[in-house]
């Protein structure tokens, strides 16, 4: 008898909570929150947690990861301390690694929210969803825009972490059911990937780099702990700590054991670096998606950090998900590609993927371009020929199940000298079909330190900037600004309110 009370009041909680987050997101609220968003916690997630000594009130805490595509929701015990629960495989991420920061890009935020039952929505178009809370304090510091920028189901992504309906109906109700136990809200950390030395390491010549030392800032603080950072803003930057770190202070208290991780992880990059780890960046066509819902790549996992990754999901229960419409998948077919940044200075390779028509009229100012050409999924092309910029040499092959790798220059720290000079490898509307096979002809690599390699650069960039124009117009304007044709039948059903960056609510 105590049971059924305790599950009938559980349920009477539910559907109150429910009925009010409806009112708050949209107007099909008032025919109250649909059955799904009441659902239970499935009877295996809740022997999982109480395998771990977990409670499916105990409040909670989420860190998604992009490059991984992976999502975890922690547990807090009784200690304060923080226990992995499970972890998910995210369907669809759309845009690049690193922040968020325009409406429109594409990109999923990148940072430390805060989520509310006010950003839950039990009525959304895409089965169930929560919104993310960007843009949050430091984003707006930075300039960042956007709304609406979701996790949900259907896996169709413009901007947001799209799972399939099955996961979002699980993440949802254990989010409910721990803000029926008590939580006021629940932290969502956003990385771009783990953030391991390995890949600190890697990325450490990324445009984005100084932003993700700071995001580590807050991983080590809840990887040594296993405690909720407290957040707070200094200028453009987050703090982290304890109340010092909540009330602003610029300088919080660093627990020693966070020191020590941070310093330990320091030391492991020089050693990586000083070994020989090459400084990369990896670029996307159009986001990523986890290699557990594309079975016949079975080589795919290699590039979530080797081939002997131990996945923490059954592949074949997310195999059989039905993953509805899939945004751009003809974007996801090439997969990533690492692009290897060299230091200034020395010998480099100049990366590209235009034909040679399009490389002498970049020599040229760019005039004839009316639009970028479309990134290649087959042929890799290397201007490497630094005496003759408009002389071509092109390598052809097939694209290997691990990330393409292209040695470039190193751009200083200048985000946007990367989108001109690799503007091609973004997302696009649709891929060109593959160029007939060349023969391969070994690239001659000079010294960048030439005067000519200089006028190459700079004819790249004369082009980027129109095509990047010409794109943005016909590629989706997201935040209601209208979609292209290819998107509209990617990404329906249309959208209420609180729903994907991306459509009118």
């Amino acid at each position: 008898m105590t049971a059924r009370l305790a599950t009938a009041r559980l349920l009477a909680a539910a559907s109150l909570l429910a009925l009010s987050l409806a009112a708050c997101q949209d107007g099909s609220g008032i025919n109250g929150p649909s059955a799904r968003s009441l659902a239970p916690i499935a009877p295996q997630t809740v022997a999982l947690m109480q395998s771990k000594g977990m409670q499916p009130s105990d409040p909670i805490l989420i860190r998604t990861f992009k490059k991984e595509a992976e999502m975890e929701i922690w547990k807090r015990g009784s200690d304060g301390r923080y226990a992995l629960m499970k972890t998910y495989p995210i369907c669809r991420w759309s845009g690049q690694l690193g922040p968020k920061t325009r409406e429109g890009d594409r990109q999923a935020p990148e940072g430390f929210y805060t989520i509310t039952p006010g950003l839950m929505n039990p009525n959304s178009s895409y089965y169930l969803s929560f919104d993310t809370g960007f843009p949050n304090a430091v984003d707006r510091a930075n300039g960042r825009t956007g709304k609406y920028l979701m996790v949900h189901g259907t896996c169709s992504s413009a901007g947001c972490f799209a799972m399939t309906d099955a996961t979002i109906a699980e993440i949802y109700a254990v989010a409910r059911d721990a803000f029926i136990g008590g939580q006021r809200s629940f932290q969502f950390q956003s990385y771009p990937f783990r953030m391991t030395a390995e890949n600190m390491a890697k990325f450490r010549n990324d445009p984005n780099i100084a932003f993700w030392q700071n995001l580590k800032e807050g991983s080590d603080y809840f990887e040594a702990l296993h405690e909720e950072p407290k957040v707070g803003q200094c200028g453009t930057k987050y703090v982290f700590g304890g109340a010092d770190a909540a009330a602003g202070s610029c300088k919080p208290r660093v627990d020693p054991l966070v020191a020590e991780k941070s310093a330990r992880d320091t030391h492991a990059v020089a050693d990586l670096v000083a070994k020989g780890t090459p400084a990369v960046r990896v670029v996307y066509q159009d986001g990523g998606q986890n290699p557990v819902f594309r079975p016949q790549n079975a080589s795919a996992f290699a590039s979530l950090g080797g081939t002997e990754t131990v996945l923490p999901y059954d592949a074949k229960e997310y195999g059989r998900h039905n993953l509805g419409d899939v945004s751009r998948p003809e974007t996801l077919a090439a997969g990533p590609q690492e692009i290897e940044l060299a230091p200034k200075g020395q010998p480099t390779m100049l990366a590209g993927a235009e034909p040679a028509a399009a490389t002498r009229a970049a020599k040229a100012g760019g005039k004839g371009h009316g639009r970028e050409p479309a990134a290649p999924t087959t042929p890799t092309t290397l201007m490497a020929n630094r005496a003759d910029p408009g002389a071509q040499v092109e390598t052809t092959a097939a694209l290997p199940d691990k990330p393409a790798r292209i040695a470039v220059a190193d751009a200083d720290g200048d985000a946007s000298s990367y989108q001109k000079l690799f503007g091609q490898l973004f997302a696009k509307d649709k891929p060109a079909p593959a160029a007939p096979a060349a023969p391969a002809v070994a690239a001659a690599v000079v010294p960048a330190a030439a005067p000519e390699p200089a006028k190459v650069a700079h004819a790249a960039e004369t082009v980027a900037p129109k095509a990047a124009r010409a794109h943005a117009v016909k590629t989706a304007k997201v935040e209601g600004k209208g979609e292209s044709k290819a998107d509209a039948k990617a990404e329906k059903p249309a959208l209420r309110k609180g729903e994907p960056e991306g459509r009118k609510p």
